[in-house]
């Protein structure tokens, strides 16, 4: 009888995180590894690849650099491979256009034969006896289904378009999630007017790109709900809150304490590009210099409580104004909602549910190590843990950083370095009494001195 291969790590889903898992795998001899998705390809946010819009990270925030600077699979390399490396040095700008980056990301999947594509998990299980997991995994392209096992599981399926309650999918035919964009550009161009819900990066890039066409009679609106149109937090110094001891400093908080903190964190990570704000600005300028103000309303503390569609294929916005607080109604032919992601818990993992630590609201209770099993060293999570971890959470540049950790942990050896501190500043008391123990023992010295001199 043939002896069923035990993997050490099936990863499911393949996003930026897996894939830097991938990378970070491939070259660990010690590591075996293999990869499920069950889309055709990798395509990473298809409808938001506008030709001109860059990540908001550095390069080095690619797959791999910040766990192994060495490693084939950086960006760097990618852009040696292909004859592109000298450009990228004369253009000096650390920000890679996104379908660079997408580009970059397919031609590691080709190097890696570990990264297997059309391959859905229909289901888990866990032997207890032989203590492994067991997926059932179906070909999308024959349909067929193989059996698979393995001693540690990687989630990394990754979120979903998260859309008000209130709008109801196929009720609207002409409200879209900015996921869609680039599918319904052509439809929006045809349109008189277009509004815009939203606050964050997609809805800025969105308005840029449909703002030239103001003046070609197109009604461009942006509706969103803060009291102002603000830039993503980018100092050095908070960008140290992206550290590896500011994530401790989070993750040991009170789950309530949790929730008021990141409340507060808005301007972290849901922000828009400083830059991009100001070229939105200066193009306005640039549309109103012959006297006529442009065909453009930008609203904010405008709260959308709901959409009805009119008898002529219209939608009517029912606003509530924040500060005026008042109602109000805007009438528009179609409707680009910016209102992020969510993450939805797989189906897959009905099969091993009794497995899953889980904290009072039924989330995730995420480990320092990534792990949510019971046993905190089996089933890890890419990008579910901002209850937990943080803002930090979706940002590509943790992504090496949380790959180490989780390998390291199934080797149960450091296969790579990870840092402990890299920030300047201090988040909890711990840390700050340690900085404050050599001048507390000082002055206790010197009162043990100055008792004894009394005494005297």
């Amino acid at each position: 009888m043939k002896t069923q291969k035990i993997y050490d790590i099936i990863g499911i889903g393949i996003g930026p995180f897996n894939l830097g898992m991938a990378a970070l795998a491939a070259p660990l001899e010690d590591l075996s590894a293999i990869f499920f998705d069950q889309a055709p390809v990798f395509n990473w946010h298809p409808g938001m690849m506008l030709s001109d819009v860059t990540l908001q990270v550095p390069f080095m925030a690619d797959l791999v650099t910040l766990a192994d600077p060495t490693s084939p699979y950086s960006f760097l390399n990618f852009m040696k491979q292909t004859d592109r490396l000298y450009k990228f040095y004369i253009r000096e700008d650390f920000y890679i256009l996104r379908k660079e980056y997408n580009a970059y990301c397919k031609w590691v999947i080709d190097k890696l034969p570990s990264c297997q594509f059309n391959q859905k998990v229909l289901s888990t299980a866990y032997d207890e006896a032989e203590q492994y997991y067991k997926l059932i995994v179906e070909d999308q392209r024959n349909l067929e289904k193989q059996t698979f096992y393995t001693r540690k599981l990687v989630l990394g399926t990754g979120t979903i378009p998260k859309m008000p309650d209130f709008i109801t999918p196929g009720k609207h035919p002409k409200v879209i999630h900015t996921s869609e964009y680039l599918n319904y550009k052509n439809e929006l161009l045809k349109q008189q007017s277009v509004s815009i819900i939203g606050s964050g990066q997609s809805a800025a890039e969105i308005f840029s790109d449909l703002l030239p066409e103001t003046e070609n009679g197109l009604e461009l609106k942006w509706f969103t709900r803060p009291d102002r149109f603000f830039p993503m937090e980018y100092s050095k110094l908070t960008l140290e809150l992206t550290s590896p001891e500011y994530v401790d400093h989070f993750y040991n908080l009170p789950d309530e304490k949790r929730k008021q903190v990141l409340s507060k964190q808005n301007s972290l990570f849901k922000g828009i590009n400083y830059d991009l704000i100001n070229q939105i600005f200066d193009k306005l300028y640039e549309l109103s210099v012959d006297g006529e103000e442009p065909n453009v309303k930008l609203s904010p503390n405008c709260q959308l409580n709901g959409i009805t569609t009119t008898a002529d294929g219209r939608s009517d916005l029912h606003f509530y104004h924040t500060e005026i607080e008042k109602e109000f109604v805007q009438q528009t032919d179609f409707v680009v909602v910016a209102t992020g992601y969510k993450y939805k818990e797989p189906a897959f993992l009905k099969g091993i549910n009794h497995r899953i630590s889980r904290n009072k609201d039924n989330l995730y209770s995420v480990g320092r190590n990534y792990a949510i099993d019971i046993n905190n060293n089996e089933v890890f999570v890419q990008n579910a843990e901002l209850h937990t971890h943080g803002f930090v959470t979706p940002d590509l540049g943790m992504g090496a950083y949380r790959n180490s950790s989780i390998i390291n942990t199934v080797l149960g050896r450091e296969a790579y370095r990870v840092e402990k501190k890299i920030a300047f500043q201090s988040f909890g008391m711990a840390a700050a009494d340690e900085i404050n123990n050599p001048l507390k023992e000082i002055l206790e010295t010197e009162t043990g001195i100055l008792s004894a001199n009394i005494n005297i």
